[in-house]
């Protein structure tokens, strides 16, 4: 679906072809804070009861939608939900159209490559987070509260053309069909990692956390034994289902919740993955905005706890992080939507007619007996999907 959108004001998100798409802007809601998701919310609310909405499809995704990039800490950085003029959707073979208002003219232009690409370091190098990382690791093994946490750092890409996000788009969408690619507001990217999914009364996630990647000519079935039986892993898998079973539980009455991990092959990492499932409770069940203001961070971006995981974060990085692992996805009229988390994914700066500048993130979960260097070599197996989509590698 890809193939239909015009150069600007692109919003997307698919998996193995099916999703949304959208182009033009009816609406849109800017907010930040620590009341971010309620006053999404009721700005959400507010907007889809002045529509009159004619829906003859009725799955989720039709009818008007909102696609919204919501950033990962309360301060200081800003969020922000859409809604496109016009939406293009495909689920299990039914694809529709939406529009909102005087829709006009969008013509759709062959997809430009952005030149050459350069690179620079972000506002936290990978010399940087080595050593954040040594620090983390030495307040643990000193006896800190913090059990598990989340560092990242940033590079900087940029493009000797101005950047056309439909080929970052397609070159993700096209190498890592399994992930749900998404574009919100100049974020974009293909995230593995499903935070929250609301269809009608069931919700579902898909957590993730424990990585290996492919080194010394090890074939992937040993990677993946290997992941399965690694003791920092798996521990550093437990911290994070704990954490968004936990969070979710209060407006569930049924959950389902594995007891072991399963992995997930991608062509640059393996994850141990956990689906959890859940049907929420009482005639009135929570909003999907509602839980996510629950959940997020989750023990797979933040750490565990999460508080204490989230002030060490701030002192270690040093930067803002932006949107990099907030959630991102969509929402419809009647409370359905998925939102993952923002991770394999990129900040783009937009520019006329010189080159652009695109942010890119990676994070790594750090435990009491992480290994910097092996922290470092993993973050940089992460950066490889949004890197390798700018440079056009197939």
């Amino acid at each position: 679906m890809l193939d239909l959108l015009p150069e600007k004001a692109t919003t997307c998100w698919l998996k193995h072809g099916d999703g949304l798409v959208g182009w033009g802007e009816a609406a849109r809601h800017d907010t930040k804070g620590g009341d971010r998701f309620a006053d999404l919310e009721a700005w959400w609310r507010d907007f889809t009861a002045g529509l009159v909405v004619d829906d003859e499809v009725r799955v989720p995704g039709t009818g008007p939608v909102a696609f919204s990039s919501l950033a990962f800490a309360d301060e200081p950085g800003n969020s922000s939900a859409v809604v496109p003029r016009v939406i293009v959707g495909s689920r299990n073979g039914v694809r529709w159209i939406t529009t909102i208002g005087d829709t006009g003219e969008e013509p759709v232009t062959p997809v430009r490559e952005p030149g050459t690409v350069r690179y620079s370091d972000g506002l936290l190098s990978a010399a940087g987070y080595r050593t954040a990382v040594e620090e983390a690791v030495r307040r643990m093994r000193a006896g800190s509260d913090v059990r598990k946490v989340v560092l990242a750092h940033d590079l900087l890409a940029t493009t000797s053309e101005p950047l056309d996000p439909r080929f970052v788009l397609g070159n993700l969408a096209a190498r890592y069909p399994s992930c749900w690619t998404f574009a919100v507001d100049g974020v974009l990217g293909a995230t593995p990692e499903l935070l929250l999914r609301r269809t009608g009364n069931e919700v579902r996630s898909r957590v993730l956390a424990g990585t290996s990647w492919p080194h010394d000519e090890v074939s992937a079935d040993d990677l993946a034994g290997e992941l399965l039986s690694s003791g920092k892993n798996r521990a550093e898998h437990g911290y994070a289902v704990d954490s968004l079973a936990e969070s979710l539980s209060g407006f569930c009455d049924e959950m389902s919740v594995p007891d072991e991990p399963t992995v997930l092959r991608l062509r640059n990492v393996l994850h141990l993955a956990s689906d959890v499932h859940g049907r929420l409770a009482g005639s009135e069940p929570a909003s999907l905005l509602e839980m996510l203001d629950a959940v997020h961070p989750t023990a797979a971006v933040g750490g565990t706890p999460t508080p204490e995981a989230v002030r060490m974060i701030s002192e270690l990085e040093g930067m803002d992080r932006g949107r990099y692992a907030g959630p991102v996805g969509w929402l419809d009229g009647e409370g359905n939507g998925e939102f993952g988390l923002a991770l394999r994914c990129a900040q783009v700066r937009d520019s006329e007619d010189g080159p652009s500048q695109v942010r890119l993130f990676a994070g790594c979960g750090i435990v009491s007996d992480s290994d910097p260097e092996q922290e470092v070599a993993e973050a940089e197996a992460k950066l490889l999907p949004v890197r390798e989509a700018l440079e056009g590698v197939q």
